[in-house]
């Protein structure tokens, strides 16, 4: 059986004509708008000019931001609504222009979003179908996410797949039941949990070289975002048990620690800290940015070799990820285009405190954090963190430690067999979003005329 069969190509098909069509929808739909508002003011020629400027904006604003997450998706729908709240000023003594012109705008929006589809990502390097597993264990935290578990009966759901479900309980151990499975013959093993649960159960995976199946039953899921996987359908993950795509991925380790995502050090893992932030993330991060990088403040003592292996000068936060995100915030929230890349990500910020704290809770409150100007990114096979302090504060995953120094850093290449379900989106957010709104129109351009948006 091969890719195709299982219903996923290894590179981009020709869009069918669902597809084409709508792309013809979009660009249709923004050409009677402009006709729309140009009858209605060809009259006045400066309302006019100002109209038709209103309309493309809506229109390719709307489109970007559908096919966006995060800063980008914010920035640009709140620059649709205020392009589309200044149309209806326009057009506010002429009601049935007003209606028409506005709901071609939203149509245009709409049908973009379907000519796109996932054209924008790359076929992820060496997947392959593989067939039903016969011996399928899932491990579970029941208490992740809210109670997960139990709210899409995912016990049930997984034996009616023919997967044995194995629940955590108070004091047990996870890495020792994930062992016990394998030595019991587990031949596919997942775990429905958080990000560091499934880190773990990975890790376990890797070192039988076992195919793992990561099921988004944690609180927010980045891993399973960046795979593909539908967050919303948690119970759907569990298709990779049967006829599913088994591909390769990197992980990272922090010493002998496995992780997914990512590690973070100085302001971001001294927020992880507090009681309060995992009930207030964003409101916790804003509050505490004054204290830890005011004027005030102790430095962080953070030691690290630059890519141009010169000692870097002090930063104050640092970021070292499986993969290299497009990331919106301090927190490392944002998402990977690939996991495959065989590369750490490394993000340092260093603040001026005397002058860039507004900027810095400006651009982590707008999720836009790589536009400050202490923001420094780059890749590297393995990182090292050096400290005059006994314990360094880090965040692995989203949970808190306080580990000694050296810290080293390292990517794991290929180092994981993942399945995913054959019907899954497939594709991150960044590995579909178009960098821009002039890519974004040429991506509709491309699909009209029969070819891939990319």
């Amino acid at each position: 059986m091969d890719i195709e069969a299982a219903g996923r190509t290894p590179s981009a098909p020709t869009p069918p004509a669902r597809r084409r069509a709508a792309a013809a929808l979009a660009l249709a739909a923004l050409l009677a708008a402009v006709v729309v508002v140009t009858v209605t003011f060809l009259q006045d020629p400066g309302r006019l000019l100002l109209a038709l400027l209103l309309v493309v904006i809506a229109a390719v604003a709307g489109w970007t931001a559908l096919v966006n997450r995060g800063g980008r998706r914010i920035a640009t729908t709140v620059l649709a609504g205020l392009a589309l709240a200044g149309l209806v000023v326009l057009l506010i003594g002429s009601v049935l222009q007003l209606a028409v012109a506005v709901g071609l705008v939203l149509l245009s929006t709409a049908a973009a979003r379907v000519a796109l589809g996932h054209d924008m990502a790359e076929a992820p390097a060496g997947a392959r179908a593989v067939g039903e597993a016969r011996h399928g264990v899932l491990l579970m935290n029941p208490w992740s996410g809210g109670g997960k578990v139990e709210r899409f009966a995912l016990e049930d759901e997984a034996r009616r797949r023919g997967v044995r479900p194995v629940v955590l309980r108070r004091g047990d151990d996870l890495r020792s039941l994930a062992e016990q499975a394998v030595a019991d013959g587990a031949d596919v093993i997942g775990m429905a949990g958080g990000d560091g649960s499934q880190a773990l159960v990975a890790d376990v995976a890797r070192q039988h070289d076992l195919p793992f199946v990561c099921v988004p039953a944690g609180t927010r899921n980045h891993f399973a975002l960046d795979l593909g996987l539908d967050r919303d359908d948690v119970a759907a993950a569990l298709d990779a048990y049967g006829t599913a795509v088994e591909r390769r991925i990197d992980l990272a380790l922090l010493g002998d620690r496995v992780f997914v995502n990512n590690a973070s050090l100085g302001v971001y893992a001294t927020v992880v800290q507090s009681d309060a932030y995992r009930n207030a993330k964003l409101a916790t991060t804003t509050q505490l940015l004054p204290d830890l990088l005011g004027p005030d403040a102790p430095p962080f003592d953070l030691r690290f070799t630059g890519p141009d292996g010169v000692a870097a000068p002090a930063a104050d936060v640092v970021l070292i990820s499986n993969g290299v995100y497009r990331l919106d915030r301090l927190n490392g929230f944002g998402t990977r285009q690939r996991m495959d890349g065989g590369v750490l990500g490394v993000v340092t910020v260093s603040v001026d405190r005397a002058r860039d704290l507004p900027a810095l809770i400006s651009a982590e409150a707008a999720g836009c954090i790589a536009r400050f100007r202490g923001y420094r990114a780059w890749t590297a096979p393995a990182f090292e963190i050096r400290s005059g302090a006994d314990l360094i504060d880090v965040g692995v995953d989203g949970e808190a430690f306080a580990l000694p120094p050296p810290l080293v850093f390292r990517s794991l290449p290929g180092a994981l067999r993942v399945r995913t379900p054959v019907d899954a989106p497939g594709a991150s957010p960044a590995a579909m979003a178009p960098p821009g709104i002039g890519s974004a129109v040429t991506a509709l351009l491309r699909v009209l005329a029969g070819r891939p948006a990319r």
